[in-house]
């Protein structure tokens, strides 16, 4: 520890002390779970899902609240987390449009490493912004309900979602919802990237 650090300490401990307060303890190491805050789970109102049309739907991201919402006309169907790009790799703002769509979809971009003998070492990764750890290679792993964007690799798909933005540009999905939004929207469906 720096003496300006011991320093700092002292002082807080000796001004607690001088008030009669408790020395406050030491902070220990958090859960994981506690350093991400935690996403309220997906919210889908049936009634407007069962007669959408694709030609009613808009896409709707925010990438401050981490989430998105599949309207039907005015009404918000699905509201639910996602994942989206980290500081690295960001998901872009503005207005696009669906440009296709693939149940299945292997990117050259989206995989994991793998070890000599076939093992993960490392999932999810990019191969754009992830380093490989020694020993490794890539391996593409197919995306499901891939709904692409834009020709650079913007996409919402089905994936992992950790509480924070995490993706490599794309927008993830949770995996029982991002079904939903594959079959309610068609090539030109609007969406609209936003804070």
């Amino acid at each position: 520890m720096s003496p300006l650090a011991a320093t700092f300490l002292a002082t807080i401990f000796a001004l607690a002390a001088a008030r009669g307060e408790d020395t406050p303890a030491p902070a220990g190491p958090r859960p994981l779970g506690e350093l991400f805050a935690t996403q309220e789970p997906p919210n889908v109102v049936p009634r407007l899902l069962e007669g959408a049309d694709p030609g009613q739907t808009s896409i709707h991201i925010s990438l401050g609240r981490q989430r998105a919402s599949l309207s039907v006309g005015n009404e918000v169907a699905i509201d639910t987390p996602v994942s989206t790009g980290k500081p690295r790799a960001m998901t872009p703002k503005g207005q696009f449009a669906v440009l296709e769509k693939q149940s299945s979809f292997s990117s050259s971009l989206f995989g994991e490493y793998v070890d000599a003998q076939g093992r993960v070492v490392r999932f999810p990764v990019s191969a754009r912004t992830d380093v490989a750890p020694a020993g490794t290679t890539f391996r593409a792993v197919p995306v499901q309900y891939y709904i692409r964007l834009n020709a650079e690799g913007l996409a919402l798909h089905a994936g992992p979602l950790p509480g924070h933005a995490a993706s490599d540009m794309t927008v993830r999905l949770p995996a029982n919802i991002a079904p939903l939004f594959f079959q309610r929207v068609k090539v030109g469906t609007p969406v609209k990237i936003g804070d």
